[in-house]
């Protein structure tokens, strides 16, 4: 697909080539490719009493020397000083009459031209926001365009180059896409708080994104961008920065899957260390370590294990009140909080008077799955001893003979 054709601007591939080049033109009519999105007419020997052609979804535009004398939409028209004044005043030509001029034709096809491929052609670097780090992107897309404005798009992006040249304009737009869109993919992370490494499923979000960035740049050169596809954002797995972050979010969703956070996880590691220290602190840590993983971490248990974590670290004992001061008032039970799973469908929490009315009715059973928080995972009823007491003395049920 081409936007302008060289090779026609010279007469080369125009029917009849030659014997016009002799005389006046009467007949000016589009040859370009269905595809050219500006061709620009051979000659310009033009009368006239020269019939100018123009096809539906084109406009003609006729220019001097960078200048616009007028556009022309679907029809024929002659070009007369009758119907064009502006050949009278700005050529000098006679009124009425056959008389030659010189002028330069360009048909513009204002249909949509889609599927114009880009790519940068340089690795750009994106700041994680994330992460804080930046990453090395690159992208690869399709974009489509049209002309809204044939004299502005004229004036801007041709000028007065005598040769109209595909490979140039396309670059400009390229050029035109590629700057606005370095800066749009940072902002649209930085707004949406995405991770780079993640931006591929955004694809269509960050295409529409990007296009409201360029639109305006396009109009002022009298186009629209109709569509703005980015297939592809790559980035380099080896690069040092890249992999930190996969690593984080490797280890995150482990401990995601494993129930327990990044502060939880360092926590252990202390209690860990100090229970392999010597002495009665370590000791007092690998008994309250085997206790808290037979109930889970958190809760409670953490606050208590921080608690001698701190004094097997060398932190200083808590000053002892004296002798004949009072005693605090223990602190208040926690308030037992299951949740029960009745018919597969979980309910709660319950407190122990819930509980023991649940019993009662006969909801809550031996076997009935129930959890709280610190417990691993949902166990039978039964097997928790917070909740023996429930039971009293009432046998289980007997074993099927």
């Amino acid at each position: 697909m081409g936007l302008f054709n060289r090779k026609r601007t010279d007469g080369a591939t125009f029917d009849g080539q030659g014997e016009e080049r002799k005389g006046m033109l009467d007949r000016i009519e589009y040859n370009g490719l269905p595809d050219d999105l500006l061709w620009r007419y051979p000659y310009d020997n033009i009368s006239t009493a020269a019939r100018l052609v123009v096809q539906e979804g084109q406009e003609a535009v006729l220019m001097k020397e960078g200048a616009v004398y007028d556009v022309f939409g679907p029809g024929t028209t002659t070009l007369s000083t009758g119907n064009i004044p502006l050949l009278q005043k700005l050529i000098n030509l006679p009124y009425g009459g056959n008389s030659p001029f010189t002028a330069t034709v360009v048909y513009v096809n204002k249909n949509t031209r889609r599927n114009l491929k880009y790519g940068t052609p340089h690795p750009f670097d994106v700041q994680d926001p994330l992460y804080g780090m930046a990453i090395p992107v690159r992208s690869f897309g399709m974009f489509g365009v049209r002309i809204t404005d044939s004299t502005l798009f004229l004036r801007e992006m041709v000028g007065t180059q005598h040769l109209f040249s595909t490979e140039d304009v396309i670059e400009q737009f390229k050029g035109l896409i590629i700057r606005k869109l370095t800066s749009n993919v940072g902002k649209f992370i930085e707004q949406n708080k995405i991770s780079v490494t993640r931006i591929s499923a955004f694809l269509d979000e960050l295409s529409n994104f990007v296009k409201k960035g360029i639109q305006e740049e396009f109009e002022a050169y009298g186009m629209q961008i109709t569509n703005f596809d980015i297939e592809s954002i790559n980035f380099d797995k080896s690069n040092p920065n890249v992999q930190k972050i996969q690593d984080a979010e490797s280890e995150a969703a482990k401990r995601r899957m494993e129930g327990y956070t990044y502060q939880q996880e360092r926590q252990l590691d202390i209690m860990e260390g100090a229970a392999n220290n010597e002495g009665s602190a370590g000791q007092m840590m690998g008994a309250g370590m085997g206790l808290g993983m037979g109930f889970g971490v958190g809760g409670a248990f953490g606050a208590a294990m921080g608690n001698i974590a701190g004094a097997a670290m060398g932190a200083q004992p808590a000053a002892q009140p004296p002798q004949s001061a009072v005693p605090p008032p223990p602190p208040p039970a926690m308030a037992v909080a299951y949740h029960v799973l009745i018919n597969n469908v979980q309910q709660g929490p319950f407190d122990m008077n819930a509980l023991q009315q649940m019993m009662a009715q006969g909801t809550l059973t031996r076997e009935t799955y129930v959890w709280k928080a610190g417990m691993a995972q949902w166990d039978k009823a039964g097997n928790c001893a917070e909740l023996q007491s429930l039971f009293g003395s009432v046998p289980p049920p007997p074993p099927v003979m």
